[in-house]
């Protein structure tokens, strides 16, 4: 991780097969090499990368705005026992700081543009040395990469063990987006929508039961300004845009592992365990609790 933090921070200021895994043969992205060679620390820290026995799982998880792949990074790190990290929960953090960079990143944000790879680096770079600190070990990446320049640097120093992409139909996607709903005294996430798609043209049924709040909550509700279906509809176009060619970059290193969702947490979560071999661990887990 120590390796990580230090490659982020130099950009920043110079600018296991599974069941269920594609089974393409692995192979190293011809650029990833190209892409570390600028920083004059990364043929030594690639020299003294921990064997993936000896450290925590280093995941990253992929999706469209919605779907829920903070719901699930966030599960399976309290269940490994490995730090969560959330590029969007930085980007959050860092703006409700006093810091210069809280008043640049609200500028940003405002007027809907991306945030620059220098901001997610200097925020990245932060985090990972906090965890260092704290003794950390292993991470699951959740927002990051989102393009293959950023995918090639993070390939050029350290190893990522496996890409979960997690998937859901489209109509269902925009249903739950437009669902959400805020509590603006708590500030906690809730979702009004009753998802009941039936099967047709070949894709499953999906069943999503609500995620209501309680009665103190209800009449204090706000709903995001852009949770709009046409503002909905274009983020998800703007995101299928930019992740098809990370996700070609996972697949060709057959890291890429696709998880269809079959609908809310009470029926996705057992047959994601399932898939990546994790039931005996929260069968553990749950005994020792």
């Amino acid at each position: 991780m120590a390796a990580v933090q230090r490659l982020f921070r130099a950009a920043a200021s110079g600018g296991a097969a599974r069941r269920g895994m594609t089974s393409l043969a692995p192979e190293q992205a011809p650029s990833a090499a190209a892409a570390a060679a600028g920083f004059p620390f990364a043929a030594e820290e690639r020299m003294r990368r921990r064997p993936a026995a000896e450290r925590n799982v280093q995941w990253v998880f992929l999706g469209c705005p919605g779907v829920g792949k903070g719901t699930y990074a966030s599960r399976l790190s309290r269940l490994l026992g490995v730090p969560h990290i959330a590029t969007g929960d930085l980007v959050r953090d860092e703006l409700a700081s006093t810091g210069s960079l809280a008043v640049q990143l609200a500028e940003i944000v405002n007027q809907g543009k991306l945030v620059s790879d220098e901001i997610i680096f200097n925020l990245l770079s932060k985090r990972l040395k906090k965890g260092e600190d704290q003794g950390e070990s292993g991470f699951i990446l959740d927002g990051f990469p989102r393009t293959v320049k950023q995918a090639e640097i993070l390939d050029g120093v350290t190893d990522i063990d496996m890409v979960v992409n997690l998937k859901l139909r489209e109509d269902v996607l925009v249903e739950k987006c437009l669902g959400r709903r805020i509590c603006s005294q708590c500030g906690k996430n809730f979702n009004l929508a009753c998802i009941d798609v039936t099967g047709e043209n070949g894709l499953p049924p999906i069943y999503m039961a609500p995620l209501l709040p309680p009665n103190n909550c209800m009449s204090k509700l706000i709903t995001r300004a852009d949770d709009t279906e046409e503002v909905v509809r274009n983020r998800l176009q703007i995101y299928n845009d930019m992740s098809q060619p990370v996700e070609d970059f996972y697949r060709k290193q057959g890291k890429l592992l696709e998880f269809n969702l079959p609908g809310g947490i009470p029926e996705s979560w057992p047959k994601l365990l399932h898939i990546l071999n994790l039931e005996d661990q929260e069968e553990m887990k749950l005994a020792t609790a």
